[in-house]
């Protein structure tokens, strides 16, 4: 524990890993995707709260109920996508505390009723463990695009109805085509965006 992963790793990880809009035809298999769920889990979330809840949108039939909910520009390079996955967070995660935090038997009733705490900590943590997929999806060989512009509220119909899970963001995966994207955009510098204090 705590050495520095390799040049390689990083560069897969954070300095060449891009957003893509264009996808192979080389499938994901349902493994792959299961690889890459018992990677992230193991992720940091507060209380081991966990509350992220995944949906990997891979059938013709899934598609089509996704579709509907997409920006325009968004439907075409997610429909050719082999994988979407709909990032959302269960806003009774606290249910699960007694399996999760196991030595704070108190633990889910720091949440139980109080609403703000909630959507709060589901959200929080449930974006978190989105990273954390895009990180373990990248460290398996799988490419990342990662987007937003879509219509929360249609996808937690489709996918959803009558349950306590909401969506966050989409991220389809896959086998990227490199030949597509666009040149990287610029990042802040540290003085830009920290500060030591």
């Amino acid at each position: 524990m705590g050495e520095k992963l390799d040049e390689k790793a990083l560069d897969t990880l954070f300095r060449k890993a891009r957003t893509h809009n264009k996808w192979t035809d080389k499938p994901v298999s349902d493994d792959l995707l299961r690889q890459v769920y018992d990677l992230f889990k193991f992720g940091a979330t507060a209380t081991n709260s966990c509350p992220g809840r995944f949906v990997f949108v891979r059938t013709p039939e899934a598609k089509a109920k996704l579709k509907p909910a997409l920006d325009a520009g968004n439907q075409a390079k997610t429909m050719v996508a082999p994988v979407t996955v709909i990032v959302a967070h269960d806003l009774a995660f606290y249910e699960k505390l007694p399996k999760l935090f196991p030595h704070q038997p108190a633990a889910r009733s720091w949440f139980e009723g109080n609403e703000p705490l909630i959507k709060t900590a589901s959200f929080r943590n449930g974006s978190l463990q989105g990273a954390y997929l895009m990180l373990a999806a990248r460290s398996l060989g799988l490419d990342c695009g990662p987007l937003s512009g879509f219509n929360n509220e249609l996808v937690d119909q489709a996918f959803f109805p009558n349950t306590t899970w909401r969506s966050n963001f989409i991220c389809s995966l896959g086998y990227g085509d490199a030949s597509a994207l666009f040149p990287r955009s610029p990042r802040l510098d540290f003085d830009e965006a920290c500060k030591l204090v």
